[in-house]
């Protein structure tokens, strides 16, 4: 009977292995269908490339500086027999489980920095923060290390709670990203001299809203295998992630005047706020939740366009810093008792805690990415911007067979 457990829950936990790399290839088309025509392959192999990248500097390096674990040992030992390892390779399933979220930190950058940004930089950029500066705060948080939950309990009476990563993988993209954003500048056409905006329409709905729906699907894998076990599967996790999707989706959807664009990630912005609470909310702080989420992304990006002049192309400080940031506070508003919540939460060290982690993130955003700007530099020439990041670094367009008639 134990071996039957420990080989479903290995089994369980490469299923959401597997649906969160799935989301990957929404990250992607999420952007190809944002991004002009001469920038979809870039987009395409960036995210993929970045999670190469991610693979190797979190199995090396980030694994370890979260849980104090390395795979520098015998196969036998990694797979069960040696101290420390589970058996059935279960600490080498979770490795890939945890793997594909901390990819997912270059992915959403990816979105903010796309059409102008040098590709070896933000390989090394990846790099950097998949082997360092995520798994250190995902080890704070999720690892118990560094004495960062000890004295959140001891400050506020109870631990920091995300159960599937507002903070530790959306607030910590999206607020890693608005470093990248702010110092590459906007995108050559986005603004006139004076400043008013004029505007890059994506250039095919059709595949923002297939990465899109990936992504959603994806997410439930994301929410609900965030138990790491089939035992601590919950059906509460499951409904709470729906409910908050459509309520991001639907109030995106008023607020932003039926635009294509904010419908499709107003049900990515519920899903983001919910990961932190997801496990402790009642259905209908769920709700509340995706509902506040879709009106904070479309305000926050029309806001941060128009107002601010910055160029996140995707969104992705509204979408997954500021939403992120919303659903860690979330949790300890709706996952008290009072409101039908699980409890076991303080709202302080939810504040604390999210405001912790987007601290970090943003301070190393600028940091990295500012060493990279002084170095080596991050931003393609005006005459590659111009021709585009395909023809530019990949050599080739998303529709050469266009080119080649022309």
């Amino acid at each position: 009977m134990e071996a039957t457990q420990s080989g479903t829950d290995v089994f369980f936990v490469l299923m959401g292995a597997i649906l969160v790399f799935a989301m990957h290839a929404g990250f992607a088309f999420l952007e190809v269908g944002t991004v002009r025509k001469k920038n979809q392959v870039n987009a395409l192999v960036k995210i993929i490339t970045d999670f190469a990248v991610s693979t190797l500097a979190y199995f090396f390096i980030g694994y370890t500086v979260a849980y104090g674990v390395s795979f520098l040992s015998s196969a036998s030992e990694i797979s069960g027999a040696g101290m420390g390892f589970a058996a059935n390779g279960f600490t080498l399933v979770k490795f890939f489980f945890l793997m594909t979220f901390a990819a997912a930190v270059p992915a959403i950058i990816s979105g903010g920095i796309a059409e102008r940004v040098r590709f070896n930089p933000q390989l090394a950029a990846s790099a950097v923060f998949v082997g360092l500066i995520y798994p250190a705060f995902e080890g704070m948080v999720w690892g118990s290390r560094f004495g960062f939950q000890d004295w959140m309990t001891e400050m506020f009476g109870s631990p920091f709670h995300d159960f599937a990563g507002s903070i530790v993988v959306h607030a910590m993209g999206g607020w890693l990203a608005l470093g990248a954003v702010i110092l590459l500048g906007a995108r050559r056409g986005h603004y006139r001299a004076d400043g008013r905006v004029v505007g890059i329409p994506p250039s095919n709905i059709p595949f923002l809203a297939l990465g899109s729906w990936i992504l959603c699907i994806g997410w439930f894998g994301f929410n609900v295998m965030s138990a790491q076990e089939v035992a601590g599967a919950s059906g509460l996790v499951a409904v709470n992630s729906l409910l908050a999707m459509v309520g991001g989706l639907l109030a995106a959807s008023l607020v932003g005047r039926n635009d294509p664009g904010f419908v499709h990630n107003g049900a990515l912005a519920g899903l983001v706020a919910v990961c932190a609470g997801s496990d402790i909310m009642h259905p209908l702080g769920a709700l509340v939740t995706g509902v506040i989420a879709g009106v904070i992304f479309v305000k926050a990006f029309l806001y941060t366009q128009n107002k601010l002049k910055v160029d996140d192309v995707l969104g992705v400080w509204p979408l997954h810093g500021l939403c992120g940031l919303w659903g860690g506070i979330a949790a300890g508003i709706f996952g008290m008792e009072s409101l039908w919540g699980l409890g076991g939460v303080s709202f302080m060290a939810q504040v604390a805690g999210s405001v912790t982690g987007a601290a970090i993130g943003g301070l190393f955003g600028f940091v990295v990415y500012g060493m990279l700007k002084k170095t080596i530099g991050i931003r393609l020439s005006e005459e590659e911007e111009f021709i585009g990041a395909d023809l530019s670094i990949h050599k080739i367009s998303a529709y050469p067979e266009d080119d080649v008639g022309r």
